[in-house]
């Protein structure tokens, strides 16, 4: 059987993947999909996302790190607790560490 052949039924399957898939939106990855996306050059290291929204509000404290992705592009969701008491959720561009969102968590 040639190439041709057995794409068919790929594609078919591929066709039902995406109308079963749920609607757009941010969705969060684990750990191991963090991993291979680093590996593969995709997003920055966690660590340097970090320093720099740790960097931001020296002090801080972290509460916590969510790697997300929405309409193919990886954000880090950081939740910092500052030294006044405050929690400041920071979204980070995951493949250049640009500060998309730093505000006052509600």
């Amino acid at each position: 059987m040639n190439n041709t052949h057995r794409r068919g039924p790929l594609l078919a399957l591929a066709a039902c993947c995406c109308l079963a898939s749920p609607p757009a939106g941010a969705h969060d990855l684990g750990q191991d999909e963090a991993l291979l996306l680093r590996q593969a050059g995709v997003i920055l290291p966690l660590e340097q996302l970090l320093q720099k929204a740790m960097d931001r509000y020296p002090g801080a404290k972290l509460l916590e790190a969510e790697l997300e992705e929405h309409h193919g592009v990886y954000t880090y969701e950081v939740e910092l607790l500052t030294p006044d008491g405050v929690v400041r959720e920071i979204k980070l561009h995951a493949a250049n560490g640009d500060v998309l969102k730093d505000k006052e968590d509600d």
